[in-house]
């Protein structure tokens, strides 16, 4: 399928792609377009429809599968996934989620170097393209790091996403405080502001240098990094400078218990009503994850146009979930999508978006596969204010994602969107175009090597969970904080 278009490249001239389903855009929504085909030339799509009459310089029939508008990962993982580590070793404070107390007071270090920073958003942003995501806002953990994300490591992602052919919205994380475990089961937060101010000024300085690279690939994006490690101060002129550059900002708000015990403790009432107090909630804002959210933020949101990042796979691990996603549409609030952990599979996350949100007393028709897609497309553009995103109609970017759909492990086979999302998962997507460019084909992405590439990321992986002590309470051996799922065979 396609083995005639050069893998990274933007063909010349106008491509046909003709498939049994199309998820075609028309009237204001999504369709179904049946033996139908997309044409695109250069970095837009030009005709969605039956039959191209006019000429092309190519025509692929891709038989049974579907061309769907390329996936909107709104907290797109982009490192190598830590939290999986603490699913099924808890408590937090005791597994080097939270640093303790003896760790702070020797010094915070960065368990990465540069380079393995960098090749980590290069792996992790390949992987985004396996799984049928076109657009992405990476998200990565800071309890490795020395305070927040640098410039010089997002510099190696802009190059990492204009290489890779990934749509991105970068920006440095940064902080002004952090939670510290002071006794067991102790968490007290800790601010250094000037340091938070400065990180702020780092990432727009960042922006303005690297916004508009790779014809428009790389946007800026501001990401204050956790709603309770972030002081009034920082996040007024987050928003301030967000409306200043025109860009997202991104903050995970109302999604754990630490949180909201935080921030009343700090504050007196809930992170959305706090931040509403002094006029920080906006569209601009994308907030992870709602999970922990009352019904008095939901109408915060909903009246501020605040957008809700939905990362259900992440959330389900642990057996939380959103209360739920027919609520906020009915609210009016705006959903995207995120992946937020390993594996970036944003079709396993629409389909356990779906289980969820029945387990939480969702309709069938209030929490369906196809208002999931919704979401992971229109969603996402529309948080990101891309009118130009997340469809396919003439005018639109030339995103584009192309699932087999029949696959030998995925039958029978009923309406194409509900058996991708409740019957398989991103490992069906055969294809990926992203601005015109086919940046993704087979499990292929050009000049990258994915089978070296996860040998390296697992040996990254161990070096850091060898560090695990370090910052951990009591600095138990790793056997203690992560043990094994059953204990090992007795040699005879």
């Amino acid at each position: 399928m396609l083995c005639d278009l050069e893998l990274g490249k933007r063909p010349k001239g106008r491509t046909a792609l003709a498939a049994r389903w199309i998820v075609a855009h028309q009237d204001g929504s999504h369709s179904f377009l049946e033996n139908g085909e997309v044409v695109i030339e250069a970095d837009r799509i030009i005709y969605v429809g039956v039959r191209f009459e006019g000429e092309v310089a190519r025509r692929y029939d891709l038989g049974e599968v579907l061309i769907s508008p390329g996936l909107i990962d709104l907290d797109a993982l982009s490192d190598l996934d830590t939290t999986t580590l603490g699913v099924d070793c808890g408590p937090a404070w005791a597994k080097g989620r939270v640093w303790p107390e003896d760790y702070v007071r020797r010094g915070p270090y960065e368990m990465y170097s540069l380079e393995e920073l960098a090749f980590q958003k290069r792996f992790s942003f390949a992987q985004l393209l396996c799984n049928g995501i076109t657009s992405a806002l990476p998200i990565a953990s800071l309890f490795y790091r020395e305070w927040g994300e640098t410039v010089a490591e997002f510099e190696a992602a802009a190059e990492a996403a204009g290489e890779l052919g990934l749509r991105v919205w970068l920006g440095p994380a940064y902080r002004s405080g952090g939670m510290v475990c002071t006794a067991p089961g102790v968490l007290e937060p800790r601010f250094d502001e000037a340091r938070g101010l400065a990180g702020l000024e780092d990432a727009l300085a960042f922006i303005t240098s690297q916004a508009g690279r790779f014809d428009g690939l790389v946007q800026g994006m501001l990401a204050p990094d956790r709603v309770e490690t972030c002081t009034q101060a920082l996040l007024t002129r987050t928003m301030e400078a967000a409306e200043d550059l025109d860009v997202p900002v991104r903050l995970h708000m109302a999604q754990g218990q630490m949180e909201r015990d935080t921030v009343r403790a700090l504050h007196g009432t809930t992170a959305p009503q706090w931040m509403a107090s002094f006029g920080a909630l906006s569209p601009r804002l994308i907030a992870p994850h709602a999970t922990y959210a009352t019904d008095d933020d939901l109408r915060l949101y909903a009246a501020h146009g605040v957008t809700v990042a939905h990362c259900p796979l992440v959330f389900a691990r642990s057996g939380a979930m959103l209360r739920s996603f027919g609520k906020l549409r009915e609210m009016g609030i705006n959903i995207g999508m995120g992946t937020d952990t390993a594996p970036p599979d944003m079709v396993l996350n629409m389909a356990v978006g779906v289980m969820m949100a029945r387990m939480a007393g969702d309709a069938i028709a209030e929490a369906s596969p196809e208002h999931m897609l919704d979401a992971a497309t229109l969603g996402g553009a529309t948080a990101l204010g891309r009118s130009d995103l997340g469809r396919l109609e003439p005018g639109a970017k030339a995103d584009i994602a192309i699932f087999d759909m029949q696959d030998a492990l995925m039958a029978p086979r009923v309406d194409p969107v509900r058996t991708l999302i409740l019957g398989a998962t991103g490992r069906v997507t055969r294809a990926v175009f992203v601005d015109g460019r086919l940046a993704m084909r087979d499990g292929h992405v050009a000049g990258f090597d994915m089978a070296a590439a996860r040998s390296r990321a697992q040996t990254q992986f161990d070096m850091l969970v060898a560090k695990y002590p370090d910052r951990t309470w009591g600095n138990p051996p790793v056997a203690d904080i992560f043990p094994a799922s059953y204990p090992s065979f007795a040699k005879q």
